[in-house]
């Protein structure tokens, strides 16, 4: 997930995230680096889950996730700090994935996390909500979602961490919409660019992502127990070629939308972190800054990854 008009030469008469830019302005958001373009999804998840960032790690470790974590017999994970709480129990933290679980070795690295769970297309039992739409294979955000709510709504007072990738927007990108698609209709980006249709295809999966994350949030502000959400996107769709062969737009190639936000029944609602804490970021901070966001305690971990974040 990235804004496709943060694109140099992407352009659109209507604006595909108006919804979630709206949440970006209120609460705390910014831009995270992503060491991916077109692909690598699963490290910067592995980032975002352990706090390590792949910049530390010899070039031939191509994927922590397949090379590193599955010859480690333990290996550390932010949401073990739950389970911990939970003294020592598993059912604490929880993931969901609606594709399948070998992918990356996935099912077996959240074993190994401590999850107690890794929820998708072929696990035991499959993810329960696993529609897609408009012709796609992939599962829609918005079913995606509604896994997490179904987890969140159980009557269990401990306090939860829940893990959720989503497939929507998984390249390829056909042109799944046709005349409905009104991307292509507002396109301003110049017919010089071969990939035009592709994008227009892109924005309109934006659009969709945008109003299911609204809804899905709305619904958590319904929850009476406090929900702080981390969102982001793990790195752009590899089909901005025009722009992606000018070296200059290396950098911002590689930067996509991340939010820290919380429901109306936590303390840290309507909290946006300053600019100086928030404007810019990777997937290996995200942790430090909700403990900001929330004003939680923090763990040394934590405390260094503070320090390396404001460095």
């Amino acid at each position: 997930y990235a804004d496709p008009t943060r694109v140099p030469g992407v352009s659109f008469s209507e604006d595909p995230m108006p919804n979630l830019r709206s949440i970006m302005q209120s609460t705390t958001s910014g831009l995270a680096l992503s060491p991916g373009y077109g692909g690598g999804t699963a490290n910067i998840e592995f980032q975002q889950v352990t706090g390590l960032s792949m910049t530390n790690f010899a070039p031939s470790l191509a994927t922590p996730y397949q090379q590193l974590i599955p010859n480690r017999p333990t290996f550390f994970s932010f949401n073990q700090m739950w389970n911990a709480a939970c003294d020592g129990s598993t059912d604490c933290s929880v993931a969901f994935h609606p594709y399948y679980q070998n992918m990356y070795l996935r099912g077996a690295n959240y074993t190994k996390f401590g999850f107690s769970h890794f929820h998708a297309l072929n696990s035991k039992p499959q993810i329960t909500h696993r529609e897609s739409t408009s012709n796609s294979k992939y599962t829609s955000d918005e079913q995606a979602y509604a896994n997490v709510l179904d987890e969140l709504k159980q009557p269990d007072s401990r306090s939860k961490y829940i893990e959720l990738i989503t497939m929507q927007n998984h390249a390829p990108y056909p042109d799944l919409y046709g005349s409905e698609n009104e991307f292509h209709g507002v396109n301003e980006t110049p017919d010089t660019v071969p990939e035009r249709g592709i994008i227009a295809t892109y924005a309109k999966n934006v659009q969709r992502t945008d109003e299911a994350t609204a809804n899905f949030l709305n619904e958590l502000d319904g929850i009476d127990k406090p929900i702080t959400v981390v969102f982001y996107g793990d790195h752009l769709p590899g089909i901005y070629n025009t722009a992606n062969a000018d070296k200059n737009n290396a950098l911002t190639l590689h930067e996509t939308n991340y939010f820290i936000w919380s429901n109306r029944a936590s303390a840290s609602h309507d909290v946006k972190l300053p600019e100086s804490d928030a404007a810019y970021t990777s997937s290996n901070y995200f942790m430090t800054q909700a403990a900001e966001h929330m004003n939680a305690r923090i763990s040394p971990y934590l405390a260094l990854l503070d320090e390396l974040h404001a460095e």
